[in-house]
């Protein structure tokens, strides 16, 4: 995989046009105008939305700002879960930009978790790298790393600075030429149940026979339910994506790699051109947001 650079960038700069709109209920002394932003699949709302914070604090007074928060449709948004993750679960089938609504009162706090500063991503984040590195390599890489190396991977993913990440994480995917991969592969399938929200388990890259275990092999094993039967001559409706911490690549950056899975249909070259038109129109609204804002 570490060889898959242009795959690697692919992955990495995979963007999500958003449009950020100011709950009607908060209070403002002017009309708010949403806010539109190209998202990071693999990084966290968190994160990446500090000019969506001021842009909307503008119009508001000090004493109506608490902690930021954000919904879809009325779910809470996680923001411990890679942005890609949350698309995916909750919007690929909407039409674009997707429309996140802010709020600045009323925090959730059976749903969300309190993210007060940065250093609190952080520490997520890098528990999710030991964490992974423990079922790949027995927490042998993660341990002989130092603590500036360590900085430089969560710095990289901060500053989305592809180079800098991938400078050490490469080692977090790296293993000895004798064996046939990890010892376990660190997984999670996502799902919109609320019961249980993810499935993970134990599981090997190669079989009891030698075999290499496949993405097909891996969904059989834990979630048959997401995989259709096999006919011949068909292409199974299923599509895996790879939860950000750099979806195919962040089995990656030593993170679990979450799989939202879900069944879809082909679309046509139709869907094709609506894309691209309203691709157009959003890069038209980041130009005027850019240009009112005297960039």
């Amino acid at each position: 995989m570490t060889d898959d650079k242009d795959v690697l960038r692919d992955v990495w700069f995979g963007r999500i046009p958003t449009c950020f709109t100011l709950y009607q209920d908060e209070i403002t002394e002017r009309e708010a105008e949403p806010y539109y932003l190209l998202l990071p699949r693999v990084s966290y709302l968190t994160l990446v939305t500090d000019k969506v914070k001021k842009h909307f604090q503008k119009v508001m007074r000090q004493e109506d700002i608490s902690e930021i928060w954000f919904e879809y449709e009325g779910t809470p948004l996680k923001w411990h879960y890679p942005i890609g993750l949350l698309f995916d679960l909750l919007a690929s089938s909407s039409a674009l930009p997707w429309n996140i609504t802010v709020h600045f009162k009323s925090f959730p706090e059976k749903d969300l978790l309190h993210c007060p500063s940065k250093d609190v991503i952080e520490a997520h984040f890098m528990s999710c790298v030991k964490e992974a590195d423990a079922l790949k390599h027995k927490s042998q890489v993660i341990n002989e790393m130092q603590k500036k190396d360590h900085k430089q991977l969560w710095m990289g993913l901060q500053n989305d600075r592809f180079d800098q990440f991938w400078a050490i994480n490469r080692k977090l995917m790296e293993y000895p030429a004798e064996e046939n991969g990890f010892r376990y592969i660190p997984f999670r399938i996502y799902q919109t149940t609320t019961e249980r929200p993810f499935i993970q388990k134990l599981f090997r890259p190669v079989s009891t026979d030698g075999q290499l275990h496949t993405l097909g092999d891996l969904l059989k094993e834990v979630c048959p339910s997401a995989v259709a039967p096999e006919v011949p001559n068909t292409v199974l409706p299923v599509e895996a994506k790879i939860k950000p911490t750099f979806e195919p690549s962040r089995i990656a950056g030593g993170r679990k790699a979450s799989l939202a899975v879900k069944r879809w249909a082909s679309q046509g070259p139709s869907h094709v051109f609506i894309a691209r038109k309203k691709f157009h129109w959003f890069r038209t609204k980041l130009k005027q947001q850019v240009f009112r804002a005297g960039v």
